[in-house]
């Protein structure tokens, strides 16, 4: 292991929001070097949905820093804690997943982190496999240690009863669930987004009421989603997927204001800022999807998006690899098309982009006010800004 202090407490600081607190870090890293020992890293992820997407990587990337650096990552799988659901930033109940969906999640879940985490200084932990058993009398006694008053000093918890919203017994005890993983494994630090910091404050709190030495607090800020507004999210759709394929990826950075851009470059490559700055910001554009596409799918790829996205959208010509229809000769109904197709989620969507003039003929531009037109030979759409279907028939 690296034993250069200031290489690691700034590894750990890097990006960060808060840091509860560097005097205890930097305590922890000097006995840690004394001893050759890593320290033990802790992330909690819920598997209540089956992909991990770019917002998640934010806290996966610092770890593999770490990683580098010689320290151990405990990846905790909630598999208990996702039948209860996070109720961070939440303003309604969430549904309880079953556990057949959970174990599911968590098999995908483990996989795509492997795709930053280094697996050989990782550890897979289930919390389902202290919780699963544990006597009534036992998780009640754990429930005595925190009071119902702090625990509604959150403000998400005491904005809901002030609109009068309900807040399940369930969702009050979830930080309290999530603290006890810290004590279950004696974790040294641990990392969270920013709506996690009162989640994590518990863990520390419950360390100290079972004598042990209270984990440290690295938060990192939350990714916002390709709409610039709200946090990357899929419920929200406004997310890019690590699993999902290059021209998806790229195309999608694409798509996100110049604003966004640079909370991108910073959170989720190694780039020089600055240099990237001086670019025109397209270019600038263009290098950041690279770059993103570059790290999930290699060098190959990435070159091959960003010579098709310059050959269809600066010089004007067709996709080499677009996806083709086969159709019936004669009347085709172009929202069954698109939607068969996959390259809008329903016939409601379809129907909204016909509205909205966003659906026309690729190679002149004109729009398609027709649901069903006739089709002989092949004809290809543009649906969208970035997405192309040519349909064959006869």
């Amino acid at each position: 292991m690296e034993k250069d202090l200031n290489q690691h407490i700034e590894a750990f600081k890097k990006n960060s929001v808060d840091c509860i607190s560097l005097e205890e870090l930097t305590q922890k890293l000097k006995d840690a070097f004394a001893v050759n020992k890593p320290l033990r890293l802790k992330i909690g992820l819920d598997p209540t949905a089956r992909d991990i997407h770019l917002g998640h990587t934010v806290l996966l990337r610092k770890l593999r820093k770490l990683q580098d650096l010689g320290h151990e990552v405990h990846l905790i799988i909630g598999d208990f804690t996702a039948k209860i659901g996070d109720p961070s930033g939440k303003s309604a109940l969430r549904p309880v997943l079953p556990d057949e969906q959970i174990q599911a999640n968590a098999k995908t879940y483990t996989e795509q982190a492997f795709k930053i985490l280094d697996q050989s200084k990782t550890k897979i932990v289930f919390n389902g496999s202290w919780f699963h058993g544990m006597p009534l009398a036992q998780f009640l006694g754990l429930l005595s240690h925190y009071t119902v008053a702090r625990i509604l000093e959150r403000d998400d918890f005491s904005n809901r009863l002030k609109e009068g919203k309900p807040l399940s017994m369930l969702e009050v005890v979830y930080p309290l669930v999530q603290g006890y993983d810290s004590v279950k494994l004696e974790a040294d630090v641990e990392f969270g987004g920013t709506d996690q910091k009162f989640n994590l404050l518990v863990g520390r709190a419950l360390q100290e009421v079972f004598n042990q030495k209270p984990q440290c607090i690295i938060t990192m800020p939350i990714l916002v989603g390709l709409d610039g507004k709200d946090k990357m999210s899929k419920s929200l759709g406004n997310y890019i997927g690590v699993s999902e394929e290059p021209k998806d990826m790229f195309g999608k950075v694409m798509s996100v204001s110049d604003e966004t851009m640079w909370e991108y470059y910073r959170l989720l490559t190694d780039c020089n800022i600055d240099e990237a700055k001086a670019l025109h910001p397209k270019e600038a554009k263009l290098r950041l999807a690279a770059e993103i596409v570059r790290f999930y799918h290699g060098e190959a790829a990435a070159a091959h998006e960003r010579a098709e996205f310059d050959r269809v959208f600066s010089q004007n010509q067709l996709p080499a690899d677009m996806p083709v229809m086969n159709a019936a000769a004669g009347e085709v109904d172009l929202v069954e098309a698109i939607t068969a197709m996959k390259l809008v989620p329903s016939k409601n969507e379809a129907r909204r982009l016909f509205q909205q003039g966003a659906v026309s003929y690729a190679e002149s531009g004109e729009a398609i006010k027709e649901f069903k037109i006739k089709v002989s030979g092949e004809i290809v759409l543009k649906i969208g800004k970035r997405k192309f279907l040519k349909i064959v028939s006869g």
